[in-house]
């Protein structure tokens, strides 16, 4: 009957997503069909266009009059404080008041069909002009701080590219610091994040595809990747994924994460993210999908793997030996934060033959006299320490440094002398709360999960954490990413080379064979060789090899 059930909701979703994809299908198509087309009357065509964009205050029209005898009635549309004003003066506006026909091929025969390809081609000073023909794309391109070109008797209009806000310098990114590295990081532009990856990676195959998301935002996100490394399955199911979206906004990247993730309902993502240009570029490289968000840092990518969440930019800048004890340690640190706490009550409360006499001892006595049980004492304080960060986080700078670090100290230390917890609790969870920033791609699954085996171990103790940790272990497993294995680089393949130690790169010749396709080659294979020695007249040592 279970595996019934569970069959009835798989046909079931399967069936619900194909209605969705077919809704969706129809939905375009009834949108295009709905389109409106430019007319030949330029006062009509700018009621329509002021109309669709609601008269706002911000939008600017321009008219002018220019062309043989200044014959020709036209208008500039565009919003003010989007645009470059630079370019539409110079390269927009001068041209076309001073144009009198004169050195120009003019359209012949009926109409004026073809007067703006001789304005985009042979007047304006632009490096983006296309002729449109319908008043939805001029509208949108107005929204993306384009300006519009419209003329009378002249059907459609020309959409100039003049994109000139304000943004953010390019800064160091205060969530992933390094000592040794590249001190740049993505901005909310764009333009200025595909620009970076591109001076990264100078190849010929990287691809950019751009699309629109959002039905009110109409968001500009582009998809970025290596089409002789990427694996076309992963690409088609990633575009796939974000046109079958039916959004009304995409404000940030993590908008999207929830919907094209393969498990939605797991603690774990599925979908990468970083704001650093040389972490982007090196998983572009390996064959992973770059997704860009405009007006966002943070760029996602696909597929992720379980081990990226312990690895480092700066991992690949050191030498591979402290690269590869430092790794191993952020493994550990993962599994003090998660299991330290429950394994704190397990020992205390159901297994204290397991500890030292002396330090059993040890704990009896900074105990005596607590009035609460020992789950009881690290549930609240963990909880307590979880709230003293989160003020920290939402407050004003300044002000949320001294409430994390002199609250938690001044509350530990009033809580053990008043008798409420005792020290040893105090040190498991400040102990826990450091580990935590050591893997802070995982800080939403090990807020969680550490409740989880606070729980757990204080109803079984180590059987529960067994259970729990063997549960964990299970889902894990059963994870993928974009088809890719979560758990790809911890089994024994040629991906181990790079997961819980960090071998040096010249072993490291071949990309992750789950992720890459085609060009899977990343370098020769190359033995250093030993210093120079007089001796023998020659570089000692073994000859690279190639293979």
């Amino acid at each position: 009957m279970l595996f019934g059930y569970i069959m009835r909701k798989i046909h079931f979703l399967m069936n619900y997503n194909r209605t969705q994809h077919e809704e969706n299908r129809k939905a375009h198509q009834e949108d295009t069909e709905s389109k409106t087309e430019t007319g030949k009357d330029l006062s009509q065509n700018l009621n329509t266009l002021e109309a669709m964009l609601s008269d706002s205050s911000d939008l600017k029209v321009h008219s002018f009059r220019t062309g043989p005898d200044k014959s020709l009635s036209g208008a500039l549309v565009y919003f003010d404080g989007m645009v470059n004003n630079t370019t539409l003066t110079q390269a927009i506006m001068r041209p076309l008041m001073a144009w009198n026909g004169e050195n120009t091929h003019l359209p012949t025969g009926k109409g004026r069909g073809n007067l703006l390809d001789v304005l985009a081609q042979e007047v304006l000073n632009v490096a983006s002009a296309c002729p449109v023909q319908w008043m939805e794309e001029l509208v949108s391109g107005c929204l993306s701080g384009h300006t519009i070109l419209l003329l009378e008797d002249c059907p459609g209009g020309l959409d100039i590219n003049t994109e000139g806000w304000e943004h953010r310098q390019i800064t160091e990114p205060q969530s992933e610091t390094v000592v040794r590295g590249p001190r740049e990081g993505f901005t909310e532009d764009l333009r200025t994040n595909i620009t970076m990856l591109r001076r990264k990676i100078r190849s010929g195959q990287l691809h950019v595809e751009q699309m629109n998301m959002g039905e009110k935002t109409r968001t500009a996100v582009s998809l970025l990747y290596l089409k002789d490394v990427a694996d076309p399955r992963v690409v088609k199911t990633v575009k796939t994924r974000l046109d079958l979206l039916d959004l009304d906004s995409v404000l940030e990247s993590g908008y999207l994460v929830e919907y094209i993730e393969d498990a939605p309902f797991s603690l774990f993502s599925t979908v990468g993210y970083s704001e650093k240009p040389d972490v982007i570029a090196a998983r572009v490289l390996e064959g992973r999908v770059a997704v860009l968000v405009d007006g966002t840092p943070f760029v996602l990518t696909a597929p992720m793997l379980f081990v990226e969440s312990f690895q480092t930019a700066e991992d690949y800048y050191a030498r591979p030996l402290y690269s590869s004890l430092i790794r191993l340690l952020r493994f550990i640190a993962y599994l003090m934060t998660i299991f330290l706490p429950a394994v704190y009550i397990a020992l205390t409360v159901f297994h204290q033959e397991l500890v030292p006499t002396q330090l059993l001892f040890t704990f009896a006595n900074a105990r005596e006299g607590t009035p609460f049980p020992a789950s009881v004492e690290v549930t609240t304080m963990m909880f307590t320490y979880d709230i003293l960060q989160e003020a920290g986080i939402r407050l004003p700078r300044p002000v949320g440094q001294a409430i994390s670090i002199v609250g938690a100290l001044v509350m530990g230390e009033a809580a053990v002398e008043a008798g409420l917890v005792g020290a040893p609790t105090v040190i498991t969870v400040a102990l826990t709360a450091v580990t935590s920033f050591l893997i802070p791609m995982q800080n939403n699954s090990t807020y969680i999960l550490r409740y989880i085996m606070i729980a757990l171990a204080s109803f079984a103790g180590i059987y529960g954490i067994s259970m729990g940790l063997l549960s964990l272990l299970i889902h894990l497993a059963s994870l993928t990413s974009f088809g890719v294995p979560y758990f790809d680089g911890l089994s024994w393949t040629r991906n181990l080379q790079d997961s819980v130690a960090r071998m040096p790169l010249w072993t490291m010749t071949r990309r992750p064979k789950y992720i890459a396709h085609g060009d899977i080659k990343r370098r020769h294979f190359f033995v250093p060789p030993r210093p120079y020695s007089e001796e023998e007249g020659e570089e000692g040592g073994p000859e690279g090899d190639s293979t």
